[in-house]
C-alpha cells in the first residue's frame, strides 16, 4: 500500500510540473527582452531538466505519468489565464506578479517533493537520484523567483507609501 502512495504522489507532483512549465514558458515568453524574461529562459531550463528527472523517477519506480492529471494541469494552467488582471488587454504588472507567487509556490512544492523523497527509507527511497542537490536546486530558484516577486511587486504597487518594498529591494 504504501508503494501505492508513493506512485500517487510521484504522479501528482508529475501533473504539477506541467502546469509550472506552461506557466513558466508562457511567462518567459511574455518578459521577452527583459530581466526578469532572461531569469525566466534560464529558469525555464532548470525547470525542464526537473521534469525530466521527475520523469525518469516515474520510470525507475515503474509508473507512468497520468494521462488525465497532466491534461487537467494543462488545461487549469490555460484556465488561469482568464483571471482579471487589472487591465482589460494586455500583460499587467499585477498578473506578473501574480504569476510569479504561483510559479513559486510551484518551485516550493518541488523542493518538499525532493526534500521529502531525500528523507525515505530504504527501500521506499528511490535509488540513484541525488534528491539533496535537486532539493538545493529547488531552493535557489525560489530565491530566484523571490527577487523577480519583489520587484514586480514594487512595480505592480508603485508608490508604496511607507517604502516597505523599495527597502526589502534594496536590502537584497
Amino acid at each position: 500500500m504504501a508503494h501505492r502512495f508513493l506512485e500517487i504522489y510521484l504522479v501528482d507532483h508529475h501533473a504539477g510540473s506541467v502546469a509550472g512549465f506552461e506557466l513558466a514558458k508562457r511567462m518567459a515568453r511574455r518578459n521577452r527582452g527583459t530581466p526578469t524574461g532572461q531569469a525566466l529562459d534560464r529558469l525555464l531550463g532548470e525547470i525542464e531538466a526537473d521534469r525530466v528527472t521527475l520523469e525518469n523517477l516515474l520510470a525507475a519506480v515503474g509508473v507512468q505519468p497520468s494521462f488525465v492529471k497532466d491534461r487537467l494541469a494543462w488545461t487549469l494552467e490555460r484556465l488561469g489565464r482568464l483571471k482579471p488582471n487589472g487591465q482589460l488587454r494586455g500583460y499587467s504588472p499585477f498578473g506578473r506578479l501574480h504569476e510569479l507567487e504561483a510559479l513559486s509556490l510551484g518551485v516550493w512544492g518541488k523542493r518538499a517533493l525532493w526534500v521529502t523523497l531525500g528523507k525515505l527509507r530504504e527501500p521506499a527511497r528511490p535509488p540513484g537520484f541525488d534528491f539533496d542537490a535537486l532539493a538545493e536546486r529547488a531552493a535557489a530558484q525560489f530565491r530566484e523567483l523571490e527577487e523577480l516577486r519583489i520587484a514586480a511587486a514594487a512595480q505592480a504597487f508603485p508608490g508604496d507609501p511607507d517604502g516597505v518594498l523599495d527597502r526589502r529591494i534594496a536590502s537584497r
